[in-house]
């Protein structure tokens, strides 16, 4: 969704850094801003529009062209980091 529709106005929320880092490292990997996905997280949490959102569009875009030959090596890095977590 974009604001470019509709008057937006600016607010100011604190988040722990961890949640800062997962929500930075979600926009830049759908492509998407900030701001875009608080809204949309917001909405979801207390209700929008009443426009429903598929969850799962674009779940398997992120930009990148080598995914599929890269894929074990990309699972290993990220079980392996959230083994460590």
């Amino acid at each position: 969704m974009s604001g470019a529709d509709i008057p937006l106005k600016r607010t100011t929320i604190k988040l722990p850094d961890a949640l800062d880092a997962k929500l930075r490292h979600e926009a830049e990997r759908q492509g998407r801003t900030i701001s875009d996905l608080t809204r949309e997280a917001i909405e979801a949490h207390v209700g929008g529009r009443g426009r429903r959102t598929l969850l799962s569009a674009n779940a398997g875009r992120s930009g990148r062209h080598d995914v599929a030959r890269r894929i074990e090596e990309i699972l290993t890095k990220e079980l392996g980091r959230s083994r460590s977590s």
